[in-house]
C-alpha cells in the first residue's frame, strides 16, 4: 500500500509542529523548510485545521501550531482522513472488473488494509516524533 502525498505531508507537518519551541513557523517556512510546494502545503494544512489539530494563526505573530488533539491523535485516524476508506483496488469503477461476483482477494485486500490502519492505531504523533526523529526534525526547523 502507497499513502498520497497528501497523507504523507500531513504527517510530516505534524511532526514538524510538534518539536516546535519558540516561535510558531507560517505555513511557508514548513513548506520551506520540508522542500514541497507551498500550495500544497497550505491544502494540508487547511485540512489539518478542520480536522482540529493544528490551529493557524494570520497575521503579526501569527503561524502555525500543534493542538492538544493534534499531539494525541492516533495515526491510524489520521492516515484513514486523509487516504478516505476506499477499496485498495477498484473493482467497480468504469470498466468493472469481471471477477467481481465470485473475487476473494478484494477481501483479503480490505482486510490487509485495516490490518495496516490498526497497527497505526495505537500510534500518536508524541510517540513518532521520539529520539532520533525529534532531534532531527529540530535540525531542519532550525536550518529553515
Amino acid at each position: 500500500m502507497r499513502l498520497l502525498r497528501s497523507t504523507d505531508l500531513a504527517l510530516r507537518v505534524l511532526m514538524r509542529l510538534a518539536v516546535v519551541t519558540g516561535s510558531s513557523p507560517t505555513t511557508r517556512q514548513v513548506a520551506e523548510g520540508m522542500d514541497v510546494p507551498y500550495t500544497h502545503t497550505a491544502k494540508v494544512v487547511a485540512e489539518l485545521q478542520h480536522l482540529g489539530l493544528v490551529d493557524a494563526r494570520r497575521g503579526r505573530g501569527g503561524g502555525l501550531s500543534l493542538t492538544e488533539q493534534g499531539r494525541t491523535a492516533s495515526v491510524g485516524r489520521l492516515v484513514r482522513s486523509f487516504e478516505g476508506d476506499g477499496d485498495v483496488v477498484d473493482c467497480e469503477g468504469a470498466t468493472p472488473c469481471p471477477l467481481n461476483p465470485g473475487c476473494r482477494l478484494r477481501g483479503a485486500l480490505r482486510q490487509a488494509q485495516e490490518a495496516f490502519f490498526a497497527a497505526l492505531d495505537p500510534l500518536t504523533v508524541q510517540d513518532i516524533i521520539v529520539g532520533p526523529t525529534g532531534p532531527l526534525l529540530l535540525e531542519i526547523s532550525r536550518r529553515a
